[in-house]
């Protein structure tokens, strides 16, 4: 109870939201990963103020916070059981924006679509482009280093991160920006007893070393290869002018991206933007037989320069087939192909794009890689075919069976030129296990994503998750690789961060980690201290539960309950109106998670795996979360994975009323039709009757709603009193057929009236 009433009076310091009732706390309790930790509460802060009061009250409770944005991380980064901070409710404002120096200043609760909506007028576009562009929060993309599909181009956030505000652990603010080798010896030299100062001097220290400084640069990833995310990017500080004088300038930046939220948290950030590409772009298609020869066509075809490689093997195009919006995009795939290489050419004209494209088909044909080369140039077809390829990891969950798509080893990056012997070594270790895996990739940088089939429910196959996960670290470490490209490390790869780093340089993580969060407030058991990657998984390990006697049919092996896990938390119905699409009306309008279809699967799940009741769909949690659910079935089209929560919210229902009577609301919504042809004969007293306060309380309306009213006549009624006239029309124009549902039948017959007219 003592703790209750510390949490409301931190209510009534906020100026935003502060949650601590089951529903909510279970709702931030996963994201788009294998992870489920239920937080002690939830926060969505409003303004810095508010932030340093959570920081504080944190500090002194002995509680962490969890940063969030969009919740799309797919190692577990915001999965805890502190204090969720999610920002990107309320701060999600552009700042300032100047178009002439190129550079754009926002909150971190930003979506990177969004912005770049806010942007294209000018011309201008944040370079890093993640396949969730159009919910992933700034934030987030700072946090994990994030690349995108034209890494090739544009780098990560790391190479685009100008200066940065944060609130540091003892609830100072900082800026963080590039500094010349006098002013970064400055700060070293500044108030002893400030953490900033702490913060500069320990990296100083650390960094000045020669121990270090040598097996910094003999055990992180390969400096060459783009995309590398293990650890704190010590790696990058040290290749600056204050530790080797190559007149390269310092950024701190540079360090807190990718670094999960654990050293400190971002209020605001300056980002640097680059020019919209005015030249031509061409999509080769190229189609392979084999993922060798994939690989191998892959270094060819970046002799050719190209903006942008990327693969995608034959699970994700067979799992496009049944997918209602992905169907329509596979019109680029011949046959049944092993792999595609979707190949970006941006020229100055279209000739110069048939010539490459001509010229790359050339060399590969000789070489004995790929059948078939389509191009396509039309701007419609390319945003097709990458539509596809950004929903890879959603469709996955579509495969039949037990056995799913599981993110352990998917964010692997090595050097493109050892690829072939990186994927035979790889295929070994599957062999091993007698695993089939799902491949998608950035190839262009090196970076695949390989997603095994397991069953996380099963003990032997959790067993297999961690074992794989470790054979795969030491071949990634082989290659002088990184275990996290693009994703993080989280919780799902931090536990190999001593292997890939050694232990030495691990020690140095640690330490940066006590400086700047000596008390651990920070999103701990990322990146350092890190649990097993088996602790906390999202799915009860107990006899498998099978839900008796539904309503509908869910063909799936485990019926509903597999139908209801299909939901990865990839947040796909987080997008905002601006993006474009239907689903997930209730969140556009809001902005609220627990108004997102991701939220009622969530909510659906935990309580038929974890409810001890016998009728597990007795739960006003599920009910509240549900209730708002319009039955739009957009979810079902738009949804990766093909999620039908119109079908699950109609089969709680059945099972809730099962046991609570039927409210008066429902059963008038149902039997509308009835009540309006009794009604209608009285229509003045029951437009009357029906606009009342009274009658909207009683039947659990909002006062606020208008009850549609009653027609003078219906439209039945009036079609048959010109029956003779219809006939001379139906003889003249032909036959039209016109539904007429309840409402154009009964209250809104001026609209069929005048259609038929």
């Amino acid at each position: 109870m003592k703790k209750d009433l510390r949490f409301e009076r931190l209510r009534k310091e906020l100026e935003g939201d502060l949650y601590t009732d089951t529903t909510q706390r279970i709702l931030y309790a996963t994201d788009a990963s294998a992870y489920r930790e239920v937080p002690v509460a939830v926060t969505r802060p409003k303004c810095t103020g508010d932030i340093k009061k959570i920081i504080a009250y944190a500090r002194n409770e002995g509680l962490s916070v969890i940063p969030r944005g969009a919740g799309t991380s797919l190692a577990g980064q915001v999965v805890g059981p502190g204090i969720i901070m999610d920002v990107s409710r309320y701060m999600n404002r552009i700042l300032e924006f100047n178009g002439e120096e190129h550079w754009i200043k926002v909150e971190p609760g930003v979506v990177l679509g969004d912005m770049n909506k806010y942007l294209a007028p000018f011309h201008l576009q944040f370079g890093p482009e993640t396949s969730t562009a159009n919910r992933c929060c700034m934030g987030g993309m700072l946090g994990n280093n994030s690349c995108g599909l034209h890494s090739l181009l544009h780098g990560s956030v790391r190479d685009h991160i100008i200066e940065l505000e944060a609130i540091l652990s003892d609830g100072s603010e900082a800026t963080f920006r590039e500094m010349t080798s006098d002013e970064f010896h400055d700060k070293c030299e500044g108030d002893p007893g400030l953490l900033e100062t702490k913060i500069y001097s320990n990296l100083r220290e650390i960094l000045s070393d020669p121990l270090n400084a040598d097996q910094i640069r003999r055990e992180f990833p390969h400096p060459l290869l783009k995309r590398r995310n293990n650890g704190y990017a010590l790696d990058v500080l040290l290749e600056t002018d204050p530790f080797t004088g190559n007149g390269k300038k310092i950024n701190i930046c540079r360090l807190l991206a990718g670094s999960e939220g654990t050293l400190s948290f971002t209020t605001s950030m300056k980002l640097n933007l680059v020019e919209i590409p005015e030249q031509k772009t061409g999509l080769v298609c190229a189609h392979f037989s084999s993922l060798q020869d994939a690989v191998r066509a892959n270094i060819i075809a970046l002799k050719h320069k190209p903006a942008a490689i990327e693969l995608i093997d034959d699970y994700i195009l067979n799992c496009t087939k049944d997918n209602i919006e992905q169907n329509k995009n596979r019109f680029f795939v011949k046959g049944e192909p092993k792999i595609v290489l979707l190949i970006e050419i941006l020229r100055d004209t279209i000739e110069e794009i048939d010539a490459t494209a001509s010229a790359l088909e050339s060399e590969l044909r000789g070489a004995g890689f790929g059948y078939h080369f389509p191009l396509y140039t039309g701007s419609e077809e390319i945003s097709k075919v990458w539509e596809l390829r950004k929903a890879g990891l959603g469709v996955l969950l579509n495969i039949a069976g037990r056995k799913k798509s599981v993110q352990v080893i998917e964010d692997t990056a090595v050097l493109p030129d050892l690829f072939p012997e990186y994927i035979f070594d790889f295929e070994r270790i599957l062999d091993k296990y007698g695993l089939s895996c799902a491949y998608y990739a950035h190839i262009a940088t090196g970076e695949l994503h390989l997603s095994p089939l397991l069953d996380l429910k099963d003990p032997n196959d959790i067993r297999i998750f961690h074992s794989l996960a470790g054979d795969v670290a030491h071949l990634v470490k082989k290659y002088r690789g990184s275990l996290s490209g693009e994703h993080g490390d989280g919780r799902l790869r931090g536990e190999f961060i001593p292997l890939m780093l050694g232990q030495h340089n691990y020690e140095l993580l640690k330490q940066v980690k006590h400086v700047w969060d000596p008390h651990n407030i920070f999103n701990p058991g990322k990146i350092t201290d890190t649990p097993s990657i088996t602790d906390n998984l999202r799915y009860p390990t107990e006899k498998r539960k099978r839900i008796p006697g539904t309503t509908f049919h869910f063909p799936e092996e485990e019926g509903l309950l597999y139908a209801v896990e299909k939901c990865s938390g990839s947040g796909d119905c987080r997008k905002s109106s601006l993006m474009g699409g239907t689903m997930c009306p209730t969140f556009m309008a809001t902005k609220d998670e627990d108004k997102s279809t991701r939220a009622r699967a969530n909510i659906l799940r935990e309580y038929l795996t974890r409810s001890e009741k016998k009728n597990r769909f007795d739960h006003d949690e599920i009910y509240r979360v549900m209730d708002l659910c319009l039955s739009c079935k957009a979810c079902k089209s738009e949804c990766p994975s093909n999620v039908d929560v119109a079908k699950f919210k109609a089969e709680f229902l059945q099972h809730y009323y099962d046991s609570h009577r039927v409210p008066w609301r429902t059963l008038l919504i149902a039997y509308l039709p009835r009540l309006s042809l009794i009604g209608i004969r009285v229509r003045l007293i029951t437009n009357m009757v029906t606009d009342s306060s009274l009658f909207k309380r009683i039947v659990g309306f909002s006062v606020r709603r208008r009850v549609p009213s009653l027609s003078k006549t219906t439209l039945s009624g009036w079609h048959r009193r010109r029956k003779e006239q219809d006939k001379e029309i139906r003889d003249l124009k032909g036959t039209v057929c016109l539904f007429a549902d309840e409402f154009t039948e009964f209250n809104e017959s001026d609209i069929g009236i005048r259609t038929i007219m």
